[in-house]
């Protein structure tokens, strides 16, 4: 979400923003709904107008980002509660950290918490050079 303001670009960012643009990525579902979210709170906060927000979410949705379908029932919820309860995690950062691990992909999150767990279990965080 660091991508849709200026004041927190970075030259990391931009090159993982390069990155998904030509390789795409995968998301969970919640990821939909957590940009609406994060976009729409901006929004209110006077942070951006409401046609930003709008473009914002058009720009993101041209990403060639896709969906993880796996991510559902009581087997996955009860591991997903096992990462957040021993990475102090929120059920759903514990959710990204979940899909990277089945699916051996890096992480992108500049979430101190979410990265230090991901690095306790080997998984790769990007970007680069983040506390």
């Amino acid at each position: 979400m660091a991508w849709c303001f200026e004041d927190e670009a970075t030259p990391e960012l931009d090159r993982l923003l390069e990155q998904v643009q030509r390789d795409g990525a995968l998301v969970p579902r919640i990821w939909a709904a957590e940009v609406a979210n994060v976009l729409l709170m901006a929004c209110r906060r006077n942070r951006i107008d409401r046609q930003a927000m709008q473009e914002r979410q058009a720009l993101l949705d041209m990403l060639p980002i896709a969906f993880d379908e796996i991510g559902a029932g009581p087997i996955w919820r009860s591991s997903v509660l096992s990462l957040a309860e021993m990475g102090q995690l929120t059920f759903y950062d514990a959710i990204y950290l979940e899909l990277a691990i089945r699916r051996g992909l890096p992480l992108a999150s500049m979430d101190r918490a979410l990265r230090r767990a991901a690095q306790g279990h080997g998984v790769t965080v990007v970007p680069d050079g983040v506390a």
